[in-house]
C-alpha cells in the first residue's frame, strides 16, 4: 500500500498518510509499513520504540528532543482526538534553523508527521481525551532528554495558558541553547 506524502516548508519534515479502504462497516488502514515508509522518505529509517500518550484538552507537551549521542526521530499519528503538532528545526547549518512547521493532525484524516533527528517536537491537545502514538528511532535516554520553551518560538498555539508539566514550564529559551545538531 503506497503512502501519500506532502512536503512541508522545512526540508526533511514530511506529512505521511497511509491509504484507507472504507465501506459501510468503517475502514481498514495499514498504519505503518517499513518498506513503504523508507521508500517515501528516500532512506532507511529504523524504529526501535513505540510511545503513546493521552492528554486532556489544552495540554501542551513540548518542545522535546534527544541530544546526541542518542538523537531521536519520530513518526507521530493521532489515534483519537486532534492535536496541533509542531516541529522546530534545530539543525545549525540549516537555512530554516529556528523555524517551525505547525500542522493539525486528527484521527479522522489519518495524516502522520515525520520528524527526523535534529528537530524539537511538541503538540497541543485540541480535544478532550486525545491519544497520540509515535514511533521512535532511538530508545528513550534520560541523559539526552532535553527541551526548549514552547512560548518563545513564534508559534501561534491558539492558547495563552496551556496545561504544562513542570519540566516544560522551566525549559530554556532557544536563544540560550547551543545546538549540537
Amino acid at each position: 500500500m503506497p503512502l501519500e506524502i506532502k512536503n512541508t516548508s522545512i526540508d526533511g519534515l514530511l506529512l505521511v498518510r497511509p491509504n484507507r479502504f472504507s465501506d459501510s462497516r468503517g475502514y481498514f488502514s495499514e498504519t505503518f509499513s517499513q518498506r513503504d515508509f523508507n521508500n517515501a522518505v528516500g532512506y532507511e529509517v529504523e524504529f526501535v520504540q513505540d510511545n503513546e500518550s493521552l492528554s486532556a484538552k489544552g495540554v501542551l507537551r513540548g518542545m522535546h528532543f534527544q541530544l546526541p549521542p542518542v538523537p531521536m526521530g519520530k513518526l507521530v499519528r493521532v489515534v483519537s482526538g486532534a492535536i496541533l503538532d509542531v516541529a522546530v528545526d534545530l539543525r545549525k547549518g540549516s537555512p530554516t534553523y529556528g523555524k517551525h512547521v505547525a500542522v493539525q493532525l486528527d484521527a479522522d484524516a489519518g495524516w502522520q508527521l515525520w520528524i527526523p533527528e535534529g528537530f524539537a517536537h511538541g503538540f497541543l491537545a485540541l480535544e478532550e481525551g486525545t491519544k497520540i502514538a509515535y514511533k521512535c528511532t532511538a530508545f528513550y535516554n534520560p541523559k539526552c532528554d532535553f527541551g526548549i520553551r514552547w512560548d518563545d518560538l513564534g508559534i501561534d498555539w491558539g492558547v495563552s495558558d496551556p496545561l504544562l508539566s513542570d519540566k516544560d514550564a522551566s525549559a530554556i529559551s532557544l536563544k540560550d541553547f547551543d545546538s549540537p545538531f
